[in-house]
């Protein structure tokens, strides 16, 4: 029994010893990301199991590589593996990958230290004839409306006065997919202009998308959404104006509405949220929220608590979080779309549009 314990002491030992960051950078010479993995016991990382209560199935340990280690074997950033219980975010700084709790996503995004990780873009059939067309036909020109900036503006083909709409794009940037929604929006009886606030940039990677929203300057993005505005007003007459955006624009639709008193309506799609209700107090308007059930950075916490200060401050307000979901599921050209649920909200944005902007 003394040799049996003896020689189990030592393996353990040999175990701890081996798994330490410290071994593995004397042993292999190189640093401790490029030869350590993370283990996971459970539905836990073993490092956070402190409690001696705690049972471990050894058959449950798995092991990755770490993110750093992973693309230095290849693997692209946006496709880096975590393990089980964490979530792949882009450090905002610097770019790199980064495997963090469940919990901490949307504190680490609130916080600028991180952004979102999206499938790079796909550009080839998208299945976007689910967006319903309405009964006008279109036309749509190039125009700047900002300084040098220029904007994709699609309109009815018949003279007549129409609400204005601003549509603002993914972190992608202003690219084929948010010209075709701008298309199909205007068919609906409005003015819309896509604005370009990455000002000519689109990116089709996470790095480039990162690159470009890491750089944007939300002071000017603000002056160019408002001159958007003022653009539609001077030369379409609209007696009604609306904001809508998706992703990081779903975010500035609501940055739209914090900074210009002339709007009439927002729609958000899974944007960054403000919750303070002082900061709120300034919509004056009927707010559409919709959101996902599954996303980590824009949690069902954060929307609820959106909901409730609206709620609060008598806003009226349309919320609707689909299930089984995750964020950017409303892009048919990103890997999580879901088309039930696009179709859905959609059709709810139409709906709402109509209502309190004709």
């Amino acid at each position: 029994m003394k040799t049996f314990l003896f020689v189990s002491s030592v393996f353990l030992l040999f175990v701890i010893g081996f798994s330490s960051p410290a071994f593995a950078e004397q042993a292999s010479g190189k640093p401790a990301w490029e030869v350590m993995s993370d283990k996971v016991c459970g539905d836990k990382l073993c490092s956070e199991i402190n409690s001696p209560n705690e049972t471990v199935t050894l058959s449950s340990i798995a092991y990755f590589p770490p993110p750093l280690k992973q693309i230095s074997q290849g693997t692209d950033p946006s496709h880096v593996t975590c393990t089980e219980g964490k979530e792949l975010v882009l450090k905002q700084s610097s770019g790199l990958p980064a495997c963090v709790n469940f919990s901490s996503v949307e504190k680490l995004i609130s916080r600028g230290w991180a952004i979102h990780v999206l499938p790079d873009y796909i550009n080839e059939n998208n299945n976007s004839e689910i967006f319903t067309v309405g009964e006008y036909i279109t036309e749509s020109e190039n125009v700047t409306y900002f300084d040098d900036v220029v904007g994709y503006l699609a309109k009815p083909v018949d003279d007549g006065n129409y609400p204005g709409v601003v549509m603002i794009h993914e972190w992608w940037g202003l690219n084929d997919n948010i010209k075709e929604m701008a298309d199909k929006l205007a068919s609906h009886g409005y003015v819309v202009l896509a604005v370009d606030l990455y000002e000519g940039n689109v990116a089709t990677t996470s790095e480039q998308a990162r690159v470009l929203v890491t750089s944007y300057d939300s002071e000017r993005g603000v002056e160019n959404m408002n001159s958007a505005t003022e653009f539609i007003n001077q030369n379409y007459s609209s007696e009604k104006i609306g904001s809508i955006g998706w992703c990081f624009g779903g975010g500035q639709s609501l940055n739209l509405a914090l900074n210009n008193s002339e709007v009439d309506a927002t729609v958000i799609y899974y944007g960054s949220l403000v919750t303070d209700s002082e900061r709120l107090s300034s919509i004056d308007w009927p707010v559409l929220g919709i959101f996902a059930e599954l996303d980590k950075g824009i949690t069902v916490d954060s929307v609820n608590a959106f909901e409730s200060s609206l709620n609060e401050l008598g806003i009226q307000n349309e919320i609707e979080i689909y299930s089984g979901v995750d964020h950017a599921f409303a892009n048919p050209s990103g890997e999580r779309f879901a088309p039930d649920a696009s179709q859905d909200a959609w059709e709810k944005t139409i709906v709402f549009l109509e209502t309190n902007l004709q």
